[in-house]
Formats: C-alpha cells, sequence, structure tokens
C-alpha cells in the first residue's frame, strides 16, 4: 500500500508520507496496534531518506496517531473514527433576513461576470504592474529584522503606532489639523464606514448622501436599515440647496459625501462647494463623513484640501482614508481619522469585531511609506493613469454617443445615455467580448438606467479603444 503513494514536489516530503499514513489510519485501513514498516525499509520502498521518514513519524507521533516503541518500532495508535448516521440541515431555512438581504446586494454574485477573452471596464482598482515589488520585498524584509517575532503576536485594535503616526503626518500635510483627533486602522474603507455607521446610526435613522454614490455605501447603510436621502449632484458637486433644504426639514444623524473624484461620477467637488456643504451640516449641528477616495490621483490643476482641513481643531467631520484604490489594495488597510474620543469608542467596536487589522501588513506598509516610495509610486501611476483617462475621455467622446459624460480624473468616467437603458448595452455587449459597471447600482432612488461606469485602469490603451467602439456601436444601432 505504501508504493501508492506518489510522491511530488508541492510540499516537503516528509509532509506528503505523514498525511498518507494518517490518511490510512483515519480510514482504518491500517489498524490499531499495526507495526509500521522501519524507517530505513520505508525510505528504501520510497525511495527516499531514512531521515525523511524519522521526521514524517514524529509529526504522526505528536499528532496522537503513532506511538514509538524504543527497540521495537512505529504502531498505529487506538484511533476511534465511527462514522454515524449523516448530520443535515436545510440551511436555506435558517438564513435569516440580515444574511439573505447582503447576498441580494452582493453585485459580484448578482451582475454579469467577467469571462476569459473579455475586456473589462468593471474595475476601478490599480494596476498591479505599476506596484514596484523590489521596493516591497526590502520593506518586508527591514520591518522582519527590526520587529522580529513580535510583529507575527497580536497587536492593538487602534493600529500599528508608527503607521498611525505616519498617517498623522501624511493629514497634516493635507491641511488638516489633528489637534484633539485620532486615528484608528481599519480593514479599508469598507470596515471603517461600517464602523462609524454602526456607532452612531440605529434602525430607521435619515442619512443624507449624493446621488448616485458608492455602491459599497448604499450596502452598509442599507444593511443598516438606515433611510438614505440622496441628493442629486451638480457639475461641480451635491447640489447645495437641496441639501439645505433638507436639512433644514428633517433631522439627519450624518451626510456622507465623496468629495475627490467621485464614485461613480468622477466629479472633483469644488472649493466653494466644500466650505458651502461644511457649513450647512455646520450649522445643523450633523456630523458629516468625508470619504477620501482617490484624492491622490489628481491629474491636472491646483491641490483641493479635503472638507475636514475647513474644520480646524473642530470635531465635526470624520475623515475615512483608505490606499486600496491606489495602492496594494489586497492589503486592506484603511483609516478613520476622528475627534479622539470618538475613536476610542470605534476601538472598541474595532476590538469586538476582529481584534485589529493585520500588524505585520500595517508594518511593512509603514517601511514602504516611510521610505519615500509611495511619493516615488505616485509620480509614475499619475503619469500612467492621466494618459488612461485622456484617452478615455476623448475616445468615449468620438466613439459613444451619449448626453453626458463626466470624469475629471482618478481611474473612472461616466457616461449618460439618451433614454437607452444602460443594462440592454451591457447585454448586447456582453455578447462581443466586453462588460462594464451599470450605473444604476449607485443611486439611491432607482434612478440612473441610462447611465454606467466605465473604469479604465485595468486594461490596456488599445483596449480602450476597441471597448468603447463596441459600446458606441451598440449604443448607436439601439438609437437606430
Amino acid at each position: 500500500m505504501f508504493r501508492d503513494l506518489n510522491i511530488n514536489n508541492d510540499r516537503p516530503v516528509y509532509l506528503q508520507i505523514k498525511d498518507y499514513i494518517k490518511e490510512l489510519i483515519i480510514k482504518g485501513i491500517l489498524q490499531k496496534d499495526v507495526k509500521l514498516p522501519s524507517t530505513r525499509e520505508l525510505g528504501e520502498i520510497l525511495n527516499v531518506s531514512r531521515n525523511t521518514i524519522i521526521l514524517a513519524y514524529e509529526y504522526l507521533e505528536d499528532e496522537g496517531f503513532i506511538r514509538i516503541v524504543k527497540g521495537r518500532g512505529a504502531f498505529v495508535s487506538d484511533i476511534k473514527i465511527k462514522p454515524q448516521d449523516n448530520f443535515n440541515l436545510s440551511w436555506d431555512e435558517k438564513i435569516n433576513d440580515y444574511a439573505r438581504f447582503a447576498e441580494r446586494l452582493d453585485i459580484i454574485k448578482n451582475e454579469i461576470k467577467w469571462e476569459k477573452g473579455m475586456i473589462s471596464f468593471k474595475s476601478i482598482s490599480p494596476d498591479s504592474s505599476l506596484f514596484d515589488m523590489d521596493e516591497f520585498k526590502k520593506a518586508f524584509l527591514n520591518r522582519i529584522s527590526m520587529e522580529g517575532d513580535k510583529i507575527l503576536n497580536y497587536g492593538y485594535a487602534q493600529g500599528y503606532k508608527p503607521l498611525i503616526e505616519y498617517l498623522l503626518k501624511y493629514m497634516e500635510n493635507k491641511g488638516v489639523d489633528v489637534e484633539g483627533k485620532e486615528i484608528l486602522i481599519t480593514n479599508g474603507f469598507t470596515e471603517g464606514f461600517d464602523i462609524v455607521v454602526s456607532a452612531i446610526t440605529n434602525k430607521g435613522d435619515k442619512i443624507i448622501c449624493e446621488n448616485p454614490t458608492h455602491n459599497t455605501a448604499i450596502k452598509i447603510m442599507k444593511l443598516h436599515e438606515l433611510d438614505i436621502h440622496g441628493v442629486e449632484m451638480d457639475d461641480d458637486g451635491m447640489n447645495i440647496n437641496k441639501l439645505e433644504e433638507k436639512l433644514y426639514k428633517e433631522e439627519f444623524k450624518f451626510v456622507y459625501i465623496v468629495p475627490s473624484y467621485h464614485n461613480p461620477t468622477g466629479i472633483v467637488t469644488s472649493p466653494e462647494k466644500r466650505i458651502e456643504i461644511f457649513n450647512a451640516c455646520r450649522q445643523r449641528g450633523v456630523p458629516l463623513i468625508e470619504d477620501g477616495f482617490n484624492e491622490e490621483l489628481r491629474y491636472s490643476g491646483s491641490h483641493i484640501a479635503p472638507i475636514i482641513s475647513l474644520n480646524g481643531k473642530g470635531n465635526g467631520v470624520i475623515y475615512l482614508g483608505s490606499f486600496s484604490k491606489i495602492l496594494f489594495p489586497g492589503m486592506r488597510i484603511g483609516w478613520i481619522l476622528a475627534d479622539k474620543d470618538l475613536i476610542s469608542v470605534l476601538e472598541s467596536i474595532k476590538r469586538s469585531r476582529n481584534i485589529h487589522t493585520s500588524f505585520l501588513d500595517q508594518a511593512i506598509l509603514y517601511e514602504y511609506l516611510k521610505g519615500g516610495n509611495f511619493e516615488k509610486y505616485l509620480k509614475r501611476a499619475r503619469k500612467e493613469y492621466r494618459e488612461k483617462f485622456e484617452i478615455a475621455y476623448k475616445a468615449a467622446k468620438e466613439l459613444i454617443p451619449c448626453r453626458d459624460i463626466k470624469g475629471e480624473g482618478g481611474l473612472h468616467i461616466f457616461v449618460e445615455l439618451r433614454d437607452i437603458n444602460a443594462r440592454d448595452v451591457l447585454f448586447e455587449c456582453c455578447k462581443n467580448g466586453v462588460i462594464f459597471t451599470p450605473g444604476d447600482i449607485f443611486y439611491t432612488d432607482g434612478k440612473g438606467k441610462n447611465t454606467f461606469r466605465l473604469g479604465f485602469s485595468r486594461v490596456s490603451k488599445d483596449e480602450i479603444i476597441k471597448g468603447f467602439k463596441v459600446i458606441g456601436d451598440v449604443v448607436r444601432k439601439m438609437e437606430g
């Protein structure tokens, strides 16, 4: 039976032997007190060294599957595994309303999926080919050598202190007064926003956001059963008159806004509009949650400070930051910058859920950032994405018949068609190997059926032209 073991190069040989013998014992093929071949004999059978067999036997003994008697050999232990009748449940009957709602809101499951060979404009994550892997490897090795085994143990819920200090300085450089404020490290924007919403809202509370807005934010707010009031957008950001009208008519728990390279429209809220939105919230005492989405991907014009920078030493603005749409999204590192007393409460929520964000990931990211690598990366990334943005914007105007195209930077543009359902266009484009994100998923009120988002970060410049031509041809055909 031992000759049936096929050894490969995927795992250490001693572990393959250990697992094979364990499987024979569990299945009852090797019974209690059966003597195993000697280490020399099994080594000859499998054509491996005796030391390899010794190591495999030691692990089996450690796990309690065999006992080694000095001078006599290795014997199978008394492993009692008696199969019982199958224990089956109808899980569909036990899933609660929250889980069912989450599944319905899951666009990965419910939207058209990418298939090999397609040109996909769905993604707005960074192009990983731009990542400097040599510097990342150096950061990993440097931080491991400095921290040693400590970095592999439990950390602190608030986050890795050097990274927190770096991010506080990072926010100061954006014009933010961090006095009286603290940072909580999170698993990206998603966890950060969910923690904040969990802390300051109850079921049925009214909130305000832009319409359209970030689909993940909509999903989280719906799962918390909030009453979402969308405010339509002008070309320079949220319509201030409609925002003020809502704020003065009803009580709201917070206003959520994505002021820079807004998802999905790509609009950058003007400095003047930022001040107006800030003052409207301040006058009504309504917290403002600012999503720093893609803030770094400015291709032209002057720096526009985040809204939280308008607040000085005040504490009415909560800032959610993340590198996920710029750098290393797989690390899932984001942060909340807010009043230090609020952060203390949010820290407890974080600790109750997952103890802390990976300290190893935080430490590696800090080491990478502190060496100036982020600035070097941004310089390369901005150049590449600027070129793609200009190509995409121009190609959309030339190739796709539409009512409007929005986008001022970032990694996507937003198209509004002339009274054609974007999902019908998507269905036909899919047949021709092109997919994109329909715009209705970003709206709070079921509108946007004639809109769609085109992400260009992970497609080539040639694919942008080719894919947009397919979309344009489909739209022309539908327009007649």
